[in-house]
């Protein structure tokens, strides 16, 4: 759709009161996105000529979570004139005035629709050369939505706002989706003239299709049969209820690209996250961001990837990472915390309640359990043993440890950095290395073991451990 034939207005401007939020309810995320961020993807998936989204309440906090990932995008201010005919009306008259086509109006509180149905939805409204077309639904309950009042012959006469609505008007099931296509010319024509006589005191833009019908203008109404896209977001239930949707629809799409999810019912994949065929995700495994997995990785249970990298037939079970690389063939967890810039190599691995940050750990190389590695450089072929500490920090500044090929480290080693382990390099168990160790040679720390007789019978009478000393004694 090019030729300067489409601009879509997004309207962004409510303060969203029921969300009881410091947070502008328009930035409240789903799927990795805020709300608005996915009507803004999908705006982009529909190659509109001019997107524009009117903003008013938290416009600098609305402008500042967007500008950066949709720079196309061009931010209108609504005026002290509320309703969303006002913010229609400030969005068309910042369109350069050569604009002759067709305005998508949507709501960034409608995450769900999808650019299939919006493209259909388009194409409709263009058959049927209307001057408005609008989305409607049938809903078992149309409490809260403007009702879509037909004509003798079933055409579209008007919408009534629920507050307006009389008896029988309110117990219409059609309802307006809040989604419209109109001629451009027709907007410029029409809101000029809304007024604010109603409930609201506000300049409904669902005025003009009744100004329309009245002009013997044709409004033409698309029912979309997957209610579910028309969905807003007004309290945090309904919040939840809309992510849970959307989860649905990105596990199934993976799951029909040959992705393996045991559990989609506790699986959660944001969508810009990409996942190849024959990846296996176990139950309670939430992939976040854009985080990416290749093919035959096994992920979960009861893990957490944010942003991070996974390479082919990696196994990450029961860890959390953030911002990590994850080499082919590699293993992490049970119970790993992967912090941010850890880069594991291939066959690599991260073992049970083991802390990584800001570390690069070289192909083939372990860090079984129980250890912490930060700012550090692990070559290949390193076997870290239980309870190896990188010591990094010295209350001022963080330092770097540098653990070059082959080098194994006996249990319970603390590497006081700044400090270099050359290459083949071993350390003694309990080892506290706090000069550079040459390649190949063994770093221990010595102190001479000192027991001293009867001090448990002496010390501490009466228990069970003197007690049992005492009976060893008499064995012997």
């Amino acid at each position: 759709m090019t030729g300067n034939t489409l601009a879509i207005i997004i309207l962004a401007a409510g303060q969203g009161t029921r969300m009881r939020s410091r947070l502008p309810k328009v930035l409240h995320e789903i799927g990795g996105r805020p709300l608005v961020g996915h009507v803004l993807t999908t705006a982009q998936r529909l190659g509109a000529d001019h997107v524009e989204v009117v903003v008013r309440h938290e416009r600098d906090q609305v402008v500042a979570a967007l500008a950066h990932d949709y720079p196309d995008a061009v931010f209108i201010d609504q005026d002290e004139i509320p309703g969303t005919g006002r913010a229609v009306q400030v969005a068309v008259d910042a369109l350069p005035d050569d604009f002759d086509g067709d305005v998508l109006v949507l709501s960034g509180d409608c995450p769900l629709a999808d650019a299939d149905t919006l493209r259909a939805f388009l194409e409709a409204h263009r058959a049927g050369q209307a001057g408005a077309t609008l989305m409607t639904a049938v809903v078992d309950d149309p409490t809260g939505y403007g009702r879509v009042i037909r004509d003798e012959s079933g055409g579209v006469d008007r919408i009534v706002e629920q507050k307006d609505a009389s008896a029988d008007e309110a117990a219409v099931r059609e309802i307006n989706a809040g989604m419209y296509v109109f001629r451009v010319g027709v907007l410029r024509e029409y809101l000029p003239t809304v007024g604010v006589d109603n409930a609201q005191s506000e300049m409904y833009l669902t005025d003009v299709p009744g100004m329309l019908r009245r002009d013997g203008s044709p409004v033409a109404a698309s029912v979309v049969t997957d209610v579910t896209v028309t969905y807003g977001v007004n309290d945090r239930a309904q919040l939840a209820e809309v992510g849970r949707l959307l989860n649905q629809r990105i596990v199934r799409r993976w799951q029909l690209e040959g992705v393996t999810v045991i559990d989609p019912a506790t699986t959660w994949i944001d969508d810009d996250a990409t996942l190849a065929p024959d990846v296996t995700i176990l139950p309670n495994t939430h992939i976040l961001r854009a985080t990416k997995i290749a093919e035959g990785a096994i992920i979960g249970p009861d893990t957490t990837l944010v942003d991070c990298e996974v390479g082919e037939d990696a196994i990450v079970r029961r860890s959390d990472a953030t911002l990590a690389v994850i080499g082919a063939e590699a293993t992490v967890g049970p119970f790993s915390f992967l912090r941010p810039n850890t880069v594991l190599g291939a066959r690599g691995k991260i073992g049970a309640y083991v802390e990584t940050k800001n570390a690069e750990i070289g192909e083939g190389s372990k860090v079984p359990h129980l250890s912490y590695v930060g700012d550090a450089t692990i070559g290949r072929g390193v076997n870290l043993g239980a309870s190896t500490i990188t010591a990094n920090y010295d209350d001022v500044h963080k330092h770097r440890t540098v653990v070059e090929d082959e080098v194994h480290t006996g249990s319970h080693t603390t590497l006081v950095a700044p400090v270099r382990l050359g290459a083949g390099a071993k350390t003694g168990a309990g080892a506290v290395v706090r000069k550079d160790v040459p390649a190949g040679s063994l770093s221990m720390s010595i102190a001479p073991q000192r027991n001293i007789e009867g001090w448990v019978e002496k010390n501490r009478a009466g228990t069970g451990a003197a007690d049992a000393a005492a009976r060893s004694r008499v064995a012997e």
